[in-house]
């Protein structure tokens, strides 16, 4: 069983940045690949960005490529989510997401992960 547990989110103008941490306990943290996700209001859970067990493979989606980047500290257990240049349009609630699977060519898919945390409002006013 792994613990994900989310902080960092927040209202901000649009064009400033959030960082989102999530800390992880339970299992050893070093054998997941993690991910976040984010669900806005009226739509589906989507994927976000991930990052391998040693953290040497990124991958985003196409909306936050430049300007999202995520991070590891495995001494830690901790995964980061720094997100610059916000715009209106990422305002959702973050999710981060632990999978024994590794992320496909350019993603992580949601039946893949197997663990996640409860989630942490982000919101970017216009």
């Amino acid at each position: 069983q792994v613990q994900l547990v989310e902080s960092g989110g927040g209202l901000v103008q649009a064009g400033g940045s959030l960082r989102l941490s999530c800390a992880a306990s339970g299992r050893i943290f070093s054998y997941y690949n993690m991910g976040w996700f984010r669900q806005g209001p009226g739509k589906e859970r989507e994927f976000v960005a991930a990052i391998s067990r040693t953290g040497l493979n990124t991958y985003y989606a196409d909306s936050v490529k430049g300007r999202f980047t995520i991070s590891r500290d495995n001494a830690k257990n901790t995964v980061y989510l720094q997100m610059n240049s916000l715009k209106p349009e990422d305002t959702a609630v973050y999710y981060c997401a632990a999978s024994f699977r590794a992320p496909t060519s350019s993603s992580l898919q949601i039946a893949a992960v197997d663990y996640w945390g409860q989630g942490t409002q982000v919101t970017a006013s216009s």
